[in-house]
């Protein structure tokens, strides 16, 4: 059965986190780009409007957490933290914002959570499974590998010398 098996695709299984990690980044750093460049002040009063405490406070940590988890994403530092930050933060823009919307986007207007819920699923990705080899958290020994091979052991056992 293995003739069947996508073989040249298995080489390169080790780019799915990098690609993952990049594309849901850079998403989630544009928007926050967005809010920085038009004011988090702005953004505020859109929160304060939605019933949202603190209104301004959160614009500033919205537009931090998107802006900075996005980069830290695409770069692959602190990746699992900046995947569970961005989750609860789209999370908590469903609840105030899309459940009244829906899934899609409605005829009338209005822009549905399927995007929210499909960078949710590449944040999960990152957060259960970690950033993969090619990654800042990787290469510092944040996440396992390079740390562990310098300690002289693999997976818990001692390396042949």
């Amino acid at each position: 059965m293995r003739t069947l098996a996508l073989s040249p695709m298995d080489r390169l299984a080790e780019f799915a986190p990098l690609v993952v990690r990049a594309i849901v980044g850079v998403i989630m750093a544009a928007h926050g780009l967005q809010k920085l460049l038009g004011g988090p002040a702005n953004f505020g009063g859109i929160l304060g409007q939605l019933g949202v405490p603190a209104p301004t406070l959160m614009a500033f940590v919205v537009t931090f957490v998107e802006l900075v988890g996005g980069i830290l994403l695409v770069v692959g530092l602190f990746s699992r933290l900046a995947a569970l930050l961005l989750t609860i933060n789209l999370v908590v823009a469903i609840l105030l914002v899309k459940v009244g919307v829906g899934f899609l986007s409605p005829q009338s207007g209005g822009v549905g959570a399927e995007l929210d819920l499909a960078l949710i699923a590449g944040f999960l990705a990152v957060l259960f499974a970690g950033p993969g080899r090619i990654s800042l958290d990787r290469a510092l020994g944040i996440e396992g590998g390079v740390a562990r091979e310098d300690r002289g052991t693999r997976g818990g056992r001692p390396r042949a010398r």
